[in-house]
């Protein structure tokens, strides 16, 4: 497991949502749990602009769903979503400013055994952290989860890790936005076998 003393500073995410989303490429999220910990290298993000982004949760202001994202940068924003999944975002930029950004996939380095406990519908280790919800399930990140300080001493913490080399970084649409879908604030590492598939938003058909 990374040192404590490895752990990204809250001046890394007190930066523009488009600044810190690359950056986040390759850095190492560690959830400590009683089960045991598990860690996971970061290989697909998506940002969100808050007022300035259509596909924003923030972009209609504050509620009680979206309030963490308007707190200060180094939190962590989780949603429950369809109905049956959890998605983890990383709050970033000023307090006030409602920017974030989505942890779309990761390669677990760290606890894949315990991964594979809690994902034990994944066909392979590739596919224990390919998309958000499944991230989420692998390290175990749940709504109770909504408000944590990861620049601090608490158990869901973000560590350096080791950024892609130059040029492995590539960028495009969003997945499955109905607003603002060709917005290109995805980032992803290039060959990463753990990115995600992309999918458009399909707008549903009504039935006569």
């Amino acid at each position: 497991m990374p040192e404590p003393t490895d752990r990204l500073p809250r001046s890394f995410f007190d930066r523009t949502v488009l600044e810190v989303a690359p950056d986040l490429l390759g850095r190492l999220v560690v959830h400590d749990t009683p089960e045991g910990a598990v860690t996971a290298r970061l290989t697909e993000v998506e940002a969100y602009d808050g007022p300035n982004d259509p596909g924003s949760h923030a972009f209609r202001g504050r509620s009680k769903r979206n309030g963490t994202m308007f707190g200060p940068p180094g939190h962590v924003y989780v949603y429950f979503t369809y109905g049956m999944y959890h998605c983890m975002n990383l709050v970033c930029g000023p307090i006030g400013m409602p920017t974030g950004i989505l942890l779309r996939a990761a390669e677990i380095t760290e606890g894949s055994d315990l991964a594979r406990k809690r994902r034990p519908t994944a066909k392979n280790d590739r596919d224990l952290a390919r998309g958000p919800a499944r991230l989420v399930e692998s390290l175990a990140v749940t709504r109770s989860d909504d408000g944590a300080d990861i620049c601090s001493t608490g158990p869901l913490t973000i560590h350096h890790g080791e950024p892609p080399p130059e040029g492995f970084i590539r960028t495009g649409p969003r997945v499955g936005l109905r607003d603002a879908p060709d917005y290109p604030w995805r980032f992803w590492i290039d060959g990463e076998p753990t990115v995600s598939t992309y999918r458009p938003h399909v707008p549903k058909r009504r039935t006569s």
